[in-house]
């Protein structure tokens, strides 16, 4: 009878110490699943190989791991509505204004900006070049018979085209010298490079890839053509599961004065200049004088 109960009080001091043990693997284990953290960002952050620089060293000041998914910015701001994501890094302002007005985003914070631009074949068969302002480049592109490819996905970019067809009063849909291609900023490129068409792309992915195609900068300057990049951290209260810690340090980190200063020299080595401007502090008004 002895034997049975120190045999019974064994097995019950095993399940304790066994419960433990699991507890405390438990609670230690929780802060390292919140290290992984996701950002919804534009292709041209990703295309432009901005991030391939920025994220390591984020990821070794932290210890976040971060997944980065590279979508249209709008795709990046559905991302955001659905908890999906934890931080956004886009380029789209009236969708961001419309996305931090419904709740679904909190300390949105000015990066940078570069610029779009209207790239074509290197003939420039309906003479946008000889144009002053990005609507008569439009206008031109619509009146003759090239191509013209839109991104047609919702992004920063596509929201820059709709845009400016808009303000020169002319609804490209169904043209038969109008199509949407549902890609990304590169993968755009390249198929107007394939088809010898004009489309509306941001510099930096330009500059980036503009090795890989024949394309040319047919249309640059017009103030209508900047390009704003803010980063947002997805609203927590909202959506309990988002790692809020991980994106006000990755917020925190895309306006320190050190990443500002790798921003602003970012592309200089290889193309001569910048393929964004450093803009943290400031406003978005002033920027572009």
């Amino acid at each position: 009878m002895k034997k049975r109960c120190n045999l019974s009080l064994m097995i019950a001091a095993i399940i304790t110490v066994c419960l433990i043990i699991s507890t405390a693997t438990a609670l230690f284990a929780a802060p390292a699943e919140q290290k992984n953290l996701i950002l919804a960002t534009t292709t041209s952050t990703q295309d432009s190989g901005l991030l391939d620089v920025l994220i390591p060293i984020f990821e070794k000041q932290t210890g976040y791991f971060v997944k980065t998914i590279a979508v249209g910015s709008g795709q990046a701001m559905a991302m955001g509505q659905k908890g999906e994501a934890d931080v956004l890094l886009v380029h789209s302002p009236e969708a961001e204004a419309k996305f931090m007005a419904e709740g679904n985003g909190k300390n949105r914070q000015l990066v940078m900006h570069n610029d779009f631009i209207i790239v074509g074949p290197a003939d420039d068969p309906v003479t946008v070049k000889a144009t002053k302002s990005v609507k008569e480049g439009f206008k031109k592109i619509s009146l003759g018979s090239a191509l013209f490819l839109s991104r047609g996905d919702n992004s920063g970019t596509h929201a820059k085209e709709k845009a400016i067809w808009k303000a020169v009063e002319i609804n490209p849909e169904g043209q038969n010298w109008y199509q949407q291609t549902g890609l990304g900023m590169g993968q755009t490129l390249n198929v107007a490079a394939e088809k010898k068409a004009y489309t509306l792309a941001d510099r930096g992915t330009y500059l980036a890839l503009k090795k890989n195609f024949g394309l040319v900068i047919l249309s640059e300057g017009d103030p209508l053509l900047l390009n704003v990049y803010h980063v947002i951290e997805v609203n927590a209260v909202k959506w309990p599961k988002v790692n809020a810690p991980g994106a006000k340090a990755f917020v925190d980190f895309m306006v320190s004065k050190k990443t500002q200063k790798i921003i602003g020299t970012f592309g200089v080595d290889k193309f001569g200049s910048p393929l964004f401007f450093p803009d943290a502090g400031k406003k978005v008004e002033d920027l572009g004088k």
